[in-house]
């Protein structure tokens, strides 16, 4: 016969076995689904209209590609040659955005949140906004508001950019007005028409210089391609 003693232990034993384990990780995030995809790659998976993507999934495009990603109140739209990692911080999804161009359009000021190299860029404000950021190196992106406002923070420190402008997103100061002489010395506003060079501001922890809307248009008119008549979104 079975000591009760034993039976307790046998039954503790086996529905500790059923626990996780300590320190196992969590589930990843669902992060929303791709609804719209062209030459388009979750992973090492060819991106399919319907799939669901998930906290830690990288999604890229090749030349002529694109995928679109609804998360939420948000869409993400990857251009051509673009490639980003799906994350998720305190429930806002987000994009880290390695290559190429990402578009990016919410409903409210936490509905998401892109980061790029040092900068993370979101809504500033509630309402509906769409914003474009271009990669071009870990020292400076192009960014770009057709609605809304949009913050950059880098490092704590937060500037806006206003609807319907483009900037150089200048991530180095030092190494910027080491290069260019010219701008740590000027006054505001100097430079040619339509690309204003800033004045240097102390120990900013980045830049702002205004470039000609024209210049960044590349994403914005994919995503308008897939925006209906009326303003809202495609399925």
């Amino acid at each position: 016969m079975f000591r009760p003693q034993a039976v307790l232990a046998l039954v503790l034993v086996f529905s500790l076995s059923l626990l996780p384990l300590h320190g196992s990780p969590a589930p990843a995030p669902v992060i929303g689904t791709v609804t719209s995809a062209t030459s388009a790659r979750v992973g090492a998976t060819t991106a399919s209209v319907g799939s669901t993507v998930f906290g830690g999934d990288f999604i890229s495009t090749e030349k002529f590609g694109s995928i679109q990603v609804r998360a939420g109140a948000a869409r993400l739209l990857l251009s051509g040659a673009s490639s980003a990692a799906l994350g998720q911080r305190d429930g806002i999804p987000s994009a880290t955005l390695a290559s190429g161009t990402a578009v990016f359009s919410t409903a409210n000021a936490k509905a998401f949140v892109l980061h790029a190299a040092t900068a993370d860029i979101r809504p500033k404000a509630d309402g509906p906004t769409v914003g474009q950021v271009t990669y071009v190196s870990d020292k400076e992106l192009r960014v770009r508001s057709t609605r809304g406002a949009l913050a950059i923070t880098v490092d704590g420190e937060t500037k806006f950019i206003a609807d319907g402008t483009a900037y150089r997103v200048i991530l180095d100061p030092d190494a910027y007005y080491a290069a260019n002489p010219a701008a740590a010395q000027g006054p505001e506003g100097s430079g040619t028409k339509g690309h204003k060079e800033p004045r240097r501001a102390g120990r900013s922890r980045f830049l702002l210089i205004a470039i000609s809307v024209v210049s960044v248009a590349t994403g914005i008119a994919l995503y308008e391609a897939w925006v209906s008549p009326d303003g809202s979104h495609g399925p």
